[in-house]
């Protein structure tokens, strides 16, 4: 076990080509007023708990929101026309500096031109679009501004090392992933890539998309003239294609297999980022190879503790300060009109009950075994080097079940849900809380469940050994799986209809933009003044 696999002599190469070309020639940079940079910082921290998304998130996030904000200025939804031509990208690029998702001095000026023709490139798809009846002008224009954003990140921190990885652990599941069920070779290839996706990096339905995109069209980047006019002709076709993917019956199989061995992926992409130029030394001596990976696992674990803290947090502020704004807003109101007070014993429960419940949920998150290590260590080892003989995981379609067995686990599941609803009911009801609230503590409880449960499952990703499953457990499972599908299928709305960031961009986000673009030319104006007076 000496030699070094083809995939990672490649996955080499890509990551020699990133440190070069970090080293590349200086140019001149975007600048931005440091005062105006750490106000905007301020508000977008705020932002931050208030529309609260995953860290690797956010950058595309404050990207996606203000292009939105930016071209849907000038665009009539109504039928798609451009009240006037104007450069977005260099605003939008000073903006994203200020509000410190990119660092200062450190964007050179070309940057600009080229995310005005990334922008310039989607406008002109949005402007030439013709639009079946059964497709929502918004949904598609959210989904273009998704795409752009995602293209715009891209081109402004080149995610290189990630990309090939992903690469990697693609190249290899596609060989030793074998669906039983009928399906073209180029759907199951695709799946796998989706799924790759997901479990390396968490990456989301957006930035998949985008990296899809680019695959079915192979030169997305600069494409010609007469290529820009096929592909808007079939933009719709495309779109809907892409999310047919993410539909898949057998893409949450595929996920479940690559969840299960994306470590020793992370733990060879950790060796090359942190070792630059010694990593290709470190990987040809399989004695110093185990000792990285130990090092990296036991720095991985140490950072997944920090991280699902600090995602606990955001998540519960976030919980927390739209339950604040109800309680004040909808609740107290309506007790005080239907039973005339709120109690204060009442008001506590209401804020507490959800915040106590993520602490646990996060608090009760278990360390890999000691034994999950020894796996790890092996099955990285296993990927580094050539081997003689290739793993296969098989996966098939789960069989449709028969109508009656269908009938009684519904039934079975309903009744938890009833019972759970039921619990928390009665216990309300001793405390004397307001009816009218019963409904929103219910939905709060959902959604910290839910929130809970996803940062759980991030806290399994180094986990290489199976945990069974115990017989109190699945007890549990019955009554609390309920609560959690309403949380999720509560929190795929309100990532749509988040009625305080919704509030936010409308009321504060463009005054406050416009407060610090003021900030920033006073600022340049005092500048021009001194110099005057030398």
């Amino acid at each position: 076990m000496g030699e070094l696999s083809p995939y990672t002599k490649k996955l080499l190469k890509k990551n020699n080509l990133s440190l070069k070309i970090n080293k590349k020639e200086e140019e001149a940079t975007v600048h931005v007023d440091e005062i105006a940079m750490r106000v905007a910082s301020f508000y977008e921290k705020v932002r931050g708990v208030i529309d609260w998304k995953g860290e690797h998130l956010l950058k595309r996030s404050a990207i996606s929101r203000m292009l939105k904000r930016k071209m849907f200025s000038q665009i009539n939804l109504a039928d798609g026309k451009f009240s006037k031509e104007s450069i977005l990208a260099e605003p939008l690029v000073i903006d994203l500096i200020r509000s410190g998702h990119f660092p200062n001095d450190k964007i050179g000026e070309s940057k600009i031109e080229e995310i005005q023709k990334i922008i310039d490139k989607y406008i002109y798809i949005i402007k030439n679009s013709h639009f079946p009846e059964n497709v929502s002008r918004i949904d598609f224009y959210q989904w273009l501004s998704s795409l752009a954003a995602c293209e715009i990140e891209e081109a402004l921190s080149p995610s290189i090392k990630e990309r090939a990885l992903i690469a990697h652990m693609y190249k290899s599941m596609k060989n030793s992933i074998e669906v039983e069920n009928e399906i073209s070779e180029e759907e199951k290839n695709i799946l796998i890539y989706i799924a790759v996706q997901k479990a390396l990096f968490d990456l989301d339905q957006q930035i998949i998309s985008y990296h899809i995109l680019k695959q079915k069209i192979k030169n997305w980047k600069k494409l010609s003239q007469e290529e820009l006019v096929a592909v808007t002709k079939n933009i719709h076709n495309t779109k809907q294609q892409i999310n047919k993917y993410f539909n898949h019956q057998l893409l949450k199989k595929i996920l479940r297999v690559c969840r299960v061995y994306n470590t020793p992926y992370l733990i060879l992409g950790d060796i090359l980022s942190q070792n630059g130029k010694k990593a290709e030394e470190i990987l040809e001596d399989p004695q110093k190879t185990e000792s990285s990976i130990k090092k990296h696992y036991r720095e991985r674990v140490s950072a997944m503790k920090s991280r699902l803290s600090r995602a606990a947090i955001y998540s519960t502020l976030s919980i927390f300060i739209t339950n604040i704004f109800a309680l004040l807003i909808v609740e107290i109101p309506l007790a005080r009109l239907v039973m005339g007070s709120f109690s204060p014993l009442a008001i506590v429960v209401d804020i507490l009950a959800p915040t106590v419940l993520m602490a646990f949920l996060v608090i009760t998150i278990k360390s890999p075994p000691n034994k999950n290590e020894k796996k790890v260590i092996m099955e990285t080892m296993k990927i580094i080097y050539k081997k003689d003989k290739i793993e296969t995981f098989k996966v098939k379609q789960t069989k449709e079940r028969k109508l009656i067995f269908k009938i009684i686990i519904n039934f079975f599941y309903f009744l938890g849900f009833f019972a759970s609803i039921g619990v928390i009911v009665y216990f309300l009801k001793k405390i004397n809380f307001p009816p009218p609230s019963y409904f929103i503590l219910i939905i709060f409880i959902s959604l910290i469940a839910f929130a809970g449960i996803k940062i759980r499952e991030r806290g399994k990703e180094l986990h290489m050994i199976k945990i069974k499953d115990s017989f109190f457990r699945t007890l549990v499972d019955i009554f609390a799986l309920p609560i959690i599908q309403m949380g999720k299928w509560i929190t795929l709305r309100w990532e749509k209809y988040n009625v305080i960031s919704v509030f936010f961009s409308a009321l504060i986000d463009l005054p406050f933009m416009i407060f610090v673009e003021f900030i920033d030319q006073w600022r340049n104006f005092l500048k021009e003044k001194k110099e005057d007076i030398y």
